[in-house]
């Protein structure tokens, strides 16, 4: 199908594009912007006169649920979630059940988000089997499956020995390991950040020692083994500092924040609501602060929505008893561009931190802008729309969110996907 966007504000931040220009689509990729190719004739036109025209975005980590965890997710539900957030392309950990640690099992989950032809979905495979860390996974095989890094997820490997091991194989074929730093040890049963909330309402506490001395350890093996490495959802100024100097001591490493901990501290756990209970914890103001000039210099690279849709049985429970996580596919764009408002960011950088920065550190090419001959995976949203986010409005399986009940900016109209229109508000 070829398809004409016409009149619509085109932000491409791969290539540095913000201006009013018409976008062309044939054979599921953007064959032209501004004028139209020779001969060019459109099967559909999408007015998108007052609207943004933008890359699909890129989520760096949005668990699906399959397999295991039907009962809280199905592959459908969340595909759905991702294509009315305006969510393209999206990386999946592997902390289903069976863990994804075999090429058989990443290679039914890849064929059975192909069949639905929503986003592009990019499993992350286990840095060891079973998450146990023991011994490490066939990363070769893997990465042959359809895989783009490997991780732990937030399951510590403790055996230092096994991670250098892990890191140097990775190294030695250019694989990319994603690492959440989490003493498991300071991190032991603790479920809110260690501050003066936690001890005021009697939850264990986690300190951001536990945080910053698995980062510490992470930086030390990657500089000896030269891995690519990425620090996945940090949520401390400690930490963004230890990073900051790893960088300055000559070391690439990337890292990301999950978007919440750009809006919520501690103090939002109010009277003990489980929908805040999340891994890592929701840290202190002052932390808070820090990620957010963070994103906004640059020293964060990306944002992601840490997607972990539960089940309202999960959830309904005494905090320390709940389970963690917050539904986020259709609030990683409204989320963005309310840090963007307040922090007075220009729309191409807040987009930049989740399309090409995101599609960078996954490794991806064919996603993550709107370069003509790129895939045409295309989010068009409305920034000046602002909708209240309802257990009704939200398609994703999960419910989790303390956004419920408020107002956010940005309201998605299209979503395509290799040129097809899988979403439309009006649908």
């Amino acid at each position: 199908m070829k398809i004409h966007i016409a009149k619509g504000r085109v932000i491409d931040p791969a290539s540095q594009l913000d201006a009013e220009q018409d976008l062309f689509i044939a054979d599921g990729k953007i064959v032209a912007r501004g004028a139209a190719p020779e001969g060019f004739k459109a099967d559909k036109l999408i007015d998108a006169a007052g609207l943004i025209v933008a890359p699909g975005l890129v989520d760096l980590s949005a668990r699906l649920r399959e397999p295991g965890f039907e009962y809280r997710a199905t592959l459908e539900s969340e595909m759905q979630a991702a294509m009315a957030g305006g969510i393209t392309s999206l990386a999946c950990p592997p902390d289903t059940d069976p863990v994804l640690d075999e090429p058989g099992l990443v290679e039914m989950l890849c064929f059975r988000a192909k069949k639905l032809h929503c986003a592009h979905v990019y499993p992350v495979a286990a840095l060891t089997t079973k998450l146990e860390g023991k011994r490490i996974t066939e990363m070769a095989e893997l990465v042959e499956a359809g895989c783009v890094a490997f991780s732990q997820v937030n399951t510590p490997l403790v055996d230092t020995q096994v991670l250098m091991r892990a890191m140097q194989y990775a190294a030695t074929f250019g694989f990319r390991v994603w690492l959440q730093p989490i003493d498991p040890f300071l991190a032991r049963a603790g479920v809110a950040h260690d501050g003066e909330v936690a001890s005021r309402m009697g939850l264990a506490g986690i300190p951001v020692e536990a945080e910053t001395i698995a980062l510490e350890t992470y930086l030390s093996l990657a500089k000896l083994t030269g891995v690519k490495l990425h620090i996945t959802r940090i949520s401390s100024a400690a930490a963004l500092a230890c990073i900051e100097r790893a960088r300055a001591g000559g070391l690439d490493v990337t890292c990301d924040v999950a978007v919440h901990h750009l809006h919520l501290c501690d103090n939002d756990i109010g009277y003990f609501d489980p929908q805040c209970y999340v891994i890592p914890p929701l840290r202190s103001q002052r932390d808070r602060a820090a990620l957010r000039a963070g994103l906004a210099s640059g020293k964060i690279n990306a944002v992601c929505s840490d997607h972990t849709p539960v089940d309202d049985d999960g959830k309904q429970m005494p905090f320390a008893e709940a389970e963690p996580g917050m539904t986020g596919l259709e609030l990683l764009l409204p989320l963005t561009l309310k840090w963007a408002l307040e922090e007075k960011q220009p729309l191409l950088q807040a987009l930049a931190r989740v399309t090409a920065a995101s599609a960078g550190i996954m490794g991806i090419t064919k996603g993550g802008h709107l370069g003509v001959g790129a895939r045409a995976d295309v989010c068009i949203f409305n920034p000046d729309a602002w909708r209240k986010v309802t257990r009704d409005s939200l398609r994703s399986q999960g419910k989790n969110t303390p956004f419920l009940g408020l107002e956010l900016p940005g309201e998605v109209r299209y979503t395509l996907v290799e040129g097809r229109v899988m979403y439309s508000a009006a649908a």
